[in-house]
């Protein structure tokens, strides 16, 4: 296997580093790509995590399988990149600093924008090996995700994989275009995209999730035998497959009170929260209307007329 001019045989671990692109005081950026192959050849998995540089638990994940060996196969490769948006990530923000979104620019050019151009060699240099990817995010703008995997409706082996991940809700989402999901299913390669937590933010259990879920599918791959690792219990819950969801939206901007706890089922006319002035001399009440699971909720304090709220799931 050849990566960024670097030959990676058989049962060799190596970090090669990309550094396409530079801070406007000319220092190198490099984005540290650990690649650890198998004895034998086998399929090729992706777990990455930073596309966008704020979405800090995503990188946590993709940190801890690496700082615990855990990707390192007996069969095949597994590829880690804990951090692709080192910019981002410098500056505890979403964006690249051409102020365009990473993951909204895919498969890239090598003519374009910076954040083109980087997605570009990401594309040529590694997703050419890659068989399947987990893509780690998590909520924006202090809206915090449910731990879920999305994935495109109709395709069977990533539904299964889907399953085998073990997250609570299998959503069905549609991937956009010029994402870097939909860059890679417009190839053939198998994508799950993990949502969990929120930006700029760690939380234990969703890193513990994305972990298992690691784990889980290295497991389904045959890249190595985590037999020890897997829980067998009869009584673990199925997930909950969401086909539709729809987001409830602030009807007026103030002071922002949530009554029901991301991941619960809520009822339909069940109250939801409440807004208010900061005075004492208003206060307005919203209702669920159609039942449902609760997706993401908006943690900040204070929103704006039309701010998200809640993303609510169907069955």
């Amino acid at each position: 296997m050849k990566i960024l001019n670097h030959k990676i045989g058989l049962g060799e671990s190596v970090q090669v580093n990309m550094d396409f692109a530079r801070l406007n005081t000319r220092s190198k950026i490099e984005v540290p790509i650990i690649v650890s192959r198998g004895k034998k050849e086998g399929p090729c998995l992706l777990l990455i995590g930073g596309v966008h540089g704020d979405e800090t638990n995503g990188v946590e994940i993709v940190r801890q399988i690496v700082s615990k060996g855990l990707n390192k196969p007996e069969i095949g490769t597994v590829i880690c990149i804990p951090l692709l948006n080192v910019f981002g990530f410098l500056n505890q923000s979403r964006e690249f600093p051409d102020g365009r979104d990473l993951n909204r620019v895919f498969p890239g050019s090598n003519t374009g924008s910076l954040a083109s151009r980087f997605a570009y060699h990401i594309m040529k240099e590694v997703i050419p090996h890659i068989d399947y990817c987990i893509d780690y995010h998590t909520g924006g703008a202090q809206r915090f995700n449910y731990s879920q995997i999305r994935i495109d409706e109709g395709d069977d082996e990533t539904f299964k994989l889907a399953k085998i991940f073990g997250s609570p809700y299998i959503v069905y989402s549609k991937s956009q275009e010029r994402t870097f999901r939909k860059s890679m299913t417009k190839l053939g390669k198998k994508v799950l995209l993990f949502e969990g937590g929120k930006s700029l933010n760690l939380d234990k259990t969703v890193t513990k999730i994305g972990i298992q879920g690691a784990i889980n599918i290295m497991h389904e791959l045959g890249l190595r035998d985590f037999s020890s690792k897997i829980s067998n219990s009869n009584d673990k819950k199925p997930p909950i497959i969401i086909k539709s969801s729809k987001w409830i939206r602030a009807k007026h901007s103030g002071m922002y009170r949530s009554d029901v706890s991301v991941g619960q089922k809520v009822e339909k006319g069940v109250k939801l929260g409440s807004i208010s002035d900061p005075f004492g001399g208003f206060e307005s009440a919203f209702k669920n209307n159609q039942e449902g699971y609760v997706l993401n909720s908006n943690h900040s304090p204070v929103v704006n007329q039309g701010d998200a709220l809640f993303l609510i799931g169907f069955e």
